[in-house]
């Protein structure tokens, strides 16, 4: 029976593009806009997967109740804003769009790697698909598009392209290349705060946690840059919002484009902060267990440096 999940996801699927075929006007608003099977599957799978592994985790190695709890709010706000009716908003208002990508990029991979679900799912997931996952090949491409200074270029790299006006115009009228465009946002938002939330030492994670520091401080000057460029520009630059119709008329182009312009520059922004200040806690930590180390092989050397180490909390 272990097809059965995979079915009732298949049925789910088709129930909803039904939905959206023929019973658009009637559904709820927490329904697909515009049903999507890849974002559909991929959010069914990565809910799928994460409780079913939580189930085969002994009780001793389950995440704690915070790491589950940002796990799921990861996954559903990446899922609210591609699935549900604020997809509509977010295509017809310049600030919803941000809104709608600072928690593709930012906010839900944010959380999910900050859950660090990896050894979970890994317990859930398909044989085949962890073999692919963990191959030689993948592994490389990973420590690539991980090391600090590419991870950052890609980081703002991505932000800038899709924020260029004329390729941003092309992208919301071209079906296929508006979901290049998420997609992107997502994949290289996990990628990103993977690497920077990562809480090993290095070894066995392959940056220090010097170089996660430096690099979330690295992606947040150009954000700020990019943000405040779009924020005072003086003319309307994204016209495909005049031309597809404001969802709030009361809103002006140029009103739209400057709180567009101030979410790029400053939640955007502050989210390197806050994963600065996390890398230099784990650093802390880090160094801490480390020094935990060192006292307990000096402890069978010297009975009475162990029992000083008691007192000090060590």
């Amino acid at each position: 029976m272990a097809w059965l999940p995979y079915g009732v996801i298949a049925l789910l699927a088709a129930v909803l593009w039904w939905l959206d075929r023929y019973q658009a006007a009637s559904v709820p608003v927490w329904l697909p806009y515009e049903f999507d099977a890849t974002y559909f599957v991929a959010t069914a799978l990565a809910v799928w997967w994460y409780l079913r592994g939580l189930a085969l985790t002994p009780r001793g190695e389950r995440p704690a109740l915070w790491q589950i709890f940002f796990y799921f709010a990861g996954v559903a706000t990446i899922y609210a804003v591609l699935q549900t009716r604020f997809e509509y908003m977010a295509e017809h208002m310049f600030f919803l769009n941000r809104l709608q990508h600072v928690v593709l990029h930012h906010v839900g991979p944010f959380l999910i790697a900050l859950a660090w679900p990896g050894a979970t799912m890994a317990r859930a997931m398909p044989g085949w698909l962890m073999r692919l996952v963990t191959s030689r090949p993948v592994l490389a491409v990973r420590d690539v598009v991980q090391q600090p200074f590419i991870a950052a270029v890609l980081f703002v790299g991505l932000i800038a392209l899709w924020l260029t006006p004329a390729v941003h115009f092309v992208a919301m009228i071209d079906t296929g290349l508006y979901r290049v465009m998420n997609w992107t946002m997502v994949v290289d938002g996990l990628l990103f705060w993977f690497l920077i939330l990562d809480p090993r030492p290095s070894p066995p994670a392959h940056v220090s946690h010097a170089g996660r520091i430096v690099t979330a401080v690295l992606v947040m000057f150009p954000q700020i840059a990019i943000g405040a460029v779009i924020t005072l520009a003086h003319g309307d630059i994204y016209t495909f919002y005049d031309w597809c119709g404001r969802l709030y008329p009361s809103i002006g182009a140029i009103d739209d484009q400057v709180y567009g312009g101030l979410i790029v520059w400053i939640p955007a922004a502050m989210m390197s902060v806050v994963g600065m200040l996390l890398a230099l806690n784990m650093m802390r930590l880090s160094e801490e267990e480390k020094e935990r180390r060192e006292h307990a092989g000096k402890g069978s050397e010297d009975d009475g440096l162990v029992v000083s180490a008691g007192w000090t909390g060590r």
